[in-house]
Formats: C-alpha cells, structure tokens, sequence
C-alpha cells in the first residue's frame, strides 16, 4: 500500500525540524541553485525584453514567495522560456510607465494562478493534449534559440517576427560582429564540456564568467561587446516594495491570463515530475496558489512574472535536497551575490547570457517526444505542428488557446466519423451474434440495430447514411435500435431518428428503441420522440444485459405475425 498523504502541519513541522545530514544536502543543493540563478535570471529578463534585472529580482522574490506555500516541496518558482516569451510578445512599451506595467503584470498573474488554485482549476488541465504542449514547448525552445541570435551575433536583423530577423541574418552572415560571435561560440562550447565536468550544474556560472573575462580582453583589444551594464545599472542593494497600477490591469488581463495558464500546466509537470522526497502527495491546486503567492511577492519586489521550473526544481532534486529549506537557500545565496558582487554582475557579456540561453532552447525541444506524438497518428502529428508554427509566428498568449481549439475540433471531427453500426442476430438456440446491417430494411422482418461511438450532434449525418434503407420491400418489417450505454442524445440526434422513424411508418414500419439512460428518455419524450415513435415502442433498459432487447424482439416477432408492425400513410 501507498504511503499516506501528509496533512500540512506534520509536512511544517517536518521541515522545521531537519536533521544534520538533511540540512547539509539542502545548504549543498540551495547553493548550486542560488548560484545557477543568478546568471540565469538576468538571461530570462533579457529573454523577456524587459530589464534583466527583474529576472534577477523576479528569480530571487518568486522563489522564496512561494517555497512556503506550494505542496510540491522542491517546486522551485522562477521565469521559464516558455513565460518569458509571452512577457516579451506583451506590448509593454505602450504603457505609461512600462516598468510599473511589468510589475502589475506579475501582481496580476499571481492573482489569476490564486484564483485558480482554490477554485480546483488543477481538473482542467487534463483538456491540454499532449500534441498541443509538445508543439507548444518545441515552439518555445526554437523562439528561445531564435530570440538570443541577435545578442549572440552582435547584429540586430530587421523582421517582423523572430523567424523572418532569423532569415534575415542567414541572407547577410556577414553583418555578424566577429567578437561577439566568438564570445558566444566559446560560452557555448564550455557549458559542454564543463557539463561534463563534476562541475555539472555550476559549470553554467564558470561558462558565462569564462566568456565575460573573454569579451573583457577582447573589449581591451578595441572591440566593442554589449555588457548587462549597458543595458541597466546593477545596485548592490535589493530593490523595494513598489505597488502595482490598477489602471493597468484591464489592458494586462489577457497577458496575465496567458502567462498563468503556461505556468499553471508547467508548475503541474512539476508536481508529477519531482517528487516529495518525504513521499507525501503533492496538491497541484495548492501547486497554483503557491506560484500565484511567489508572482504576487515578484511583482511587489520589481520583478518579472514567474511559474514552476522543471529545470531549476530537477537541479535542486538532483543536488539531494530533502526539504523546502534548500529553496530559501538559495534566495539567501542570490541575495548575498547582489548584495557583494552586484557590480560585478554589471560585466557579464550579453553573447555570453546569449548563449546560455541557445543551450536552454536546444535542451527544450524534446525529439523523443515529438516522435511519441507523431507515432500516435495523423490527428496527433496535425495539431502538433499546427501549435508549433503558431509557437513560433504568432504572440504565445494566443498559441496554446489555438492548439486546443484546434485538438477539439480535430477530435470532434474523428469521433463524428468513428460511429459504426452493427446489427443483432438471435438463433433458435438463444444465442446472440452480431453482424453487418444489412443495406435497406428487408420487408415482413425484424432488424436489431446496435451502434457503436459517440452520438452527439457531428454524428448525426453518419447515423443517418449508415442506417438501413427504407425502400418500397421494407413493409411490415420492425427495426429495433439499441441505445444501450448511450446517456445523451443532441436535438441533430434526435432529429435524424424522428426522421427515420416516420420514413418507417410510411412504408408501413415500426421502429421501437431500447433505451438505459433516463437522460436519454427525457429528452426524447421532450422533443416528442416518443410520442411519434409510439410509448408501447420505447423500452427502458435494466440491469440484466439483452433481457431488454429479447423482450422488443419477441414482441416485434408478434407484430409480424399479427401483420400489425405499421400502417402506411397515404
């Protein structure tokens, strides 16, 4: 048997009380982290487009705003590629104080996730197909590669979008900066092969400071490399509360709707992906108030909008971490580095954060993945693509929505064209067997109709071609239609077996239906089903499987008989 589920008092108590050994493997795990973030977020807010100071500060805030109210205990709460982007496809500039609008955004989203969180929206989530997020963050690792070219190359193409800048440059390679390409090139080429160092994690950090002291010599040898100081002034202080701007929050609602929809479903691959070390179940509604509280405490404290990490979260899991203490270490180990080394932060080399991110994007897109889709079928493969070229030219806030609008129409489409039916056949000795529907209604006989898949309203047209004929032979005949397992008919439905039922009559038919649900029952007798089809035709379903269509057969055999199935109308 599974262990039980924690209540949340023992889980503080627990990680109030750690052990030795447990609290070194957090102070070893928060310090590989809190390092780790501090290059990583400014890389996220230069992804984002906004000052990358408010990765930095959206990293540190988010993280520790959150450790302490999410289940998941490892949930480590920072920007991902995926949230940076739709900040960056946000209109931000159009604001009157677009650094204030950054940080209303965070409020906002947090408040959206809050939301969320206790209204039980977790159940949602299960509508995102696989298709649509593996396209999604394919997408999202492409844009992130795409995004970083012009900070890695030094040349700033003109385009409308990410794809045509990218195009752009491969028409002109030779507007790319030589020393900004080589510090790039040589950052990315250590994060390899340190990664494969015992450094592993850490080797980020000693890349990106192995390309700044290169962009530093080569700044010494007269060439010009864009430095995160050229871009904003880094105070070795941490910044203070600022409010949000309600007057923003109208124009920021579809944004902040956007980014906590991306970072709820990343957040709760967090929660199946890193588990409690303890072994307590995780809550992913909790999940969603905890990011909301850790983007609510970003935003106040001038940072970025953030969710649920999987890379950071499997960093600090990987390190040994055992309790929620690992993640304010490494708020503490960020804010140290600020606080001492916040000038020094200032000569981090933008090819360098550039490249660190071209990693990050590559390491996103997921091929196993994208074959585990494309070997599920056609459907899957369609949608799939379809959300990745809109990952990639159209604003993300819209990207996801699509793909899911699209999933649900594919699907509606398939289920519509996968309703078959079969007919009954009963020996002499009482045994059942089924078979092909013949082509039309034979006449003086009895057909027993059993269909298979969804009626709803996109089958309605199938079920009308694929149902037995009417002709000129059908008289006298009884065709009986099991509805057994069906709980709903649409009015499209219904309609096409009111139809069906007076082509019977005219041809001196009856038609009688087996029905199990009352649902079904009651919508047929509102729409007058019944009464056309005749209440002695229309018989409800028990508990014993075929009693209830041997019961409609016999009579329908009497009928016959009698030669009373129907009457033709003149």
């Amino acid at each position: 048997m599974g262990r039980r589920p924690m209540n949340p008092l023992t889980r503080i108590r627990a990680w109030r009380r750690p052990s030795g050994a447990s609290l070194r493997a957090d102070a070893s795990a928060g310090l590989v982290l809190g390092v780790e973030s501090v290059p990583d977020g400014l890389a996220s807010g230069l992804l984002a487009g906004v000052n990358p100071l408010s990765g930095l500060y959206g990293y540190l805030f988010g993280m520790v705003g959150a450790a302490a109210v999410t289940s998941s205990t490892l949930m480590a709460v920072q920007s991902t590629g995926a949230m940076a982007l739709v900040v960056a496809d946000t209109d931000l500039l159009a604001a009157e104080d677009p650094e204030r609008a950054l940080f209303t955004l965070s409020v906002l989203t947090g408040a959206v996730m809050i939301a969320a969180g206790f209204s039980r929206a977790a159940t949602l989530l299960r509508f995102v197909p696989s298709a649509v997020m593996t396209g999604f963050v394919s997408g999202i690792g492409v844009n992130i590669v795409l995004g970083q070219l012009a900070n890695f190359t030094g040349y700033d193409a003109p385009g409308e979008n990410r794809v045509m800048r990218s195009l752009n440059l491969l028409l002109h390679p030779m507007r790319a900066d030589p020393a900004t390409l080589l510090v790039g090139t040589a950052t990315i080429v250590a994060i390899v092969l340190l990664g494969r160092t015992p450094l592993r994690s850490l080797g980020l950090v000693v890349a990106v400071v192995a390309g700044s002291v290169l962009s530093a010599c080569l700044a010494a040898a007269g060439h010009d490399i864009l430095l995160v100081s050229s871009l904003a002034e880094v105070p070795r202080a941490l910044p203070g509360p600022v409010l949000p701007v309600p007057g923003e929050a109208l124009g920021l609602l579809l944004p902040a709707l956007s980014l906590a929809f991306v970072g709820l479903v990343q957040g709760a691959a967090v929660s199946v992906g890193v588990p409690n070390p303890d072994g307590s179940a995780t809550d992913a509604s909790r999940d969603f108030v905890g990011q909301g509280a850790g983007n609510v405490v970003s935003g106040l404290f001038q940072g970025m909008p953030v969710g649920g990490s999987m890379s950071a979260s499997a960093l600090v899991h990987s390190g040994g971490a055992r309790s929620r203490i690992s993640l304010f270490i490494a708020g503490a180990v960020m804010a140290v580095v600020i606080l001492v080394l916040g000038g020094a932060v200032g000569y981090v080399a933008m090819p360098a954060l550039a490249a660190l991110l071209i990693v990050v994007g590559i390491s996103t897109v997921r091929p196993a993945q994208v074959q585990s889709v494309i070997r599920t079928g056609p459907l899957q493969s369609a949608v799939m693509a379809v959300t990745f070229a809109l990952t990639l030219l159209t604003p993300l806030q819209y990207a996801v929505l699509a793909g899911v609008g699209l999933a649900v129409i594919l699907y509606v489409a398939e289920q519509s064209n996968n309703l078959t039916l079969r007919a009954i056949e009963f020996n002499q000795s009482g045994r059942i067997r089924e078979v092909d529907p013949p082509d039309f209604v034979p006449g003086h006989s009895v057909v027993v109709i059993q269909p298979y898949g969804h009626l709803f309203f996109a089958s309605a047209p199938v079920l009308a071609a694929q149902l037995p004929a009417v002709r000129e032979g059908s008289v006298g005949s009884v065709v009986i239609l099991r509805l057994r397992g069906v709980d709903h008919l649409g009015l499209a439905m219904i309609d096409v077996l009111g139809r069906y039922a007076s082509d019977l009559q005219e041809h001196g038919c009856t038609l009688k239906l087996v029905v199990g649900s009352d649902v079904v029952h009651r919508q047929m007798e509102s729409e007058g089903l019944i009464e056309l089809v005749g209440e002695p035709h229309v018989y409800r379903g028990n508990q014993w499987l075929g009693e209830t269509v041997r019961r409609a057969y016999a009579d329908a055999e009497i009928q016959i008989q009698d030669g009373t199935p129907g009457e033709a109308r003149p």
